[in-house]
């Protein structure tokens, strides 16, 4: 009961500094770092990024106050450390790249700067343990990581699609790590969720509107690959570890879809362009409000599967993740087959 009673006070702190924190952000870097509207962006004024800036400070307040408040086991959150310091750098990457908008942080830039984050993961224990080669798992781990930064930095593209996204995975990731010994994961996650819900009304408002910006996409994106590779899943099926497929299976098909119609359109897979399905739903009509909902059901619906995943025989597992990747195959084909003229 206690350790329940700190896992609702990490998510209520969190919120609480991350509300607190965005007017006075707003006010005081807002007018230098701001998103004009202008090529791909459909935003009539320009929006002050600084909703990463206010998610970051939330999280790390809230979980430095469980780290140096809680008087848990030696060792218990010790992989905070690794989480903290690998978004640390995540952070400084996306606030650097929005800084520099319009042409941002070259790519290269971009992959070393996720790589020592990834390497802070790795130092602290939070990396992919399934293979007996260490070079394997280190190599996925990167890929993982790396992978997960960039699809949720892509998902941001209309207002509350990254953030109801993370707030999903998060939600789920705390449900199923909730029994196990991994309660640092419980609490980054609840702290993350907190962030993340306290920064939403700011994205949605017309008068007092905050954008995530590439500090906060990028932000989320590292936390929930790292909290993903941080819990263990299942005592029953070995395949259970799976489960984090469907957790992330939304931003996983939303980066697949985009890079292999860049791809088919002979558009550089690294360059911006409306490709997205997101994009493609409201070029056919789709308000902004209705795509958010379908994305953030379809991604509850995903997380239900893989607790499932996480209670069910093998058999069960392989049929669950064939029956997730055959859908979003044929939604990708629908979605294709759409011509628009946002899309083109």
């Amino acid at each position: 009961m206690g350790t329940f009673v700190f896992y609702l006070l990490s998510l209520g702190a969190a919120a609480l500094c991350t509300f607190a924190v965005l007017p006075w952000l707003s006010r005081c870097i807002g007018n230098r770092l701001l998103d004009k509207p202008g090529g791909l962006k459909k935003h009539a004024n320009a929006v002050p990024v600084v909703g990463g800036c206010g998610i970051f400070i939330g999280l790390v307040a809230a979980l430095l106050a469980v780290r140096f408040t809680t008087q848990f086991p030696s060792g218990t959150l010790h992989s905070l450390r690794g989480i903290i310091l690998g978004g640390t750098i995540i952070f400084i990457m996306g606030l650097w790249d929005d800084f520099k908008k319009p042409q941002g942080l070259p790519v290269w830039a971009k992959l070393l700067l996720q790589a020592a984050a990834t390497l802070c993961l790795i130092e602290y224990g939070i990396m992919i343990h399934v293979f007996p080669c260490v070079w394997v798992s280190y190599l996925l781990t990167f890929l993982w990581v790396v992978g997960l930064t960039n699809a949720f930095n892509l998902l941001d593209i209309l207002d509350g699609l990254c953030t109801t996204q993370a707030m999903v995975c998060t939600l789920g990731l705390a449900l199923i790590a909730l029994p196990s010994e991994f309660i640092y994961v419980n609490f980054a996650a609840l702290a993350l969720l907190g962030a993340c819900a306290a920064f939403l009304p700011f994205n949605f408002s017309s008068r007092h509107k905050v954008f995530l910006g590439d500090s906060g996409s990028n932000l989320l994106g590292f936390l929930i690959a790292a909290l993903c590779l941080g819990t263990g899943y299942s005592r029953v099926s070995t395949w259970g570890f799976l489960a984090a497929l469907l957790i992330v299976c939304v931003p996983i098909a939303d980066i697949a879809f985009v890079t292999l119609t860049r791809l088919i359109n002979g558009r550089n897979p690294l360059k911006g362009s409306p490709d997205h399905a997101a994009l493609r739903l409201r070029a056919m009509g789709w308000t902004s409000r209705q795509i958010v909902c379908v994305f953030a059901v379809l991604s509850l619906a995903a997380n239900a599967l893989g607790f499932t995943v996480t209670v069910c025989s093998p058999e069960w597992v392989v049929a669950i993740l064939l029956t997730a990747f055959v859908s979003a195959g044929l939604a990708g084909y629908w979605l294709l087959k759409k011509e628009s003229d946002y899309a083109r």
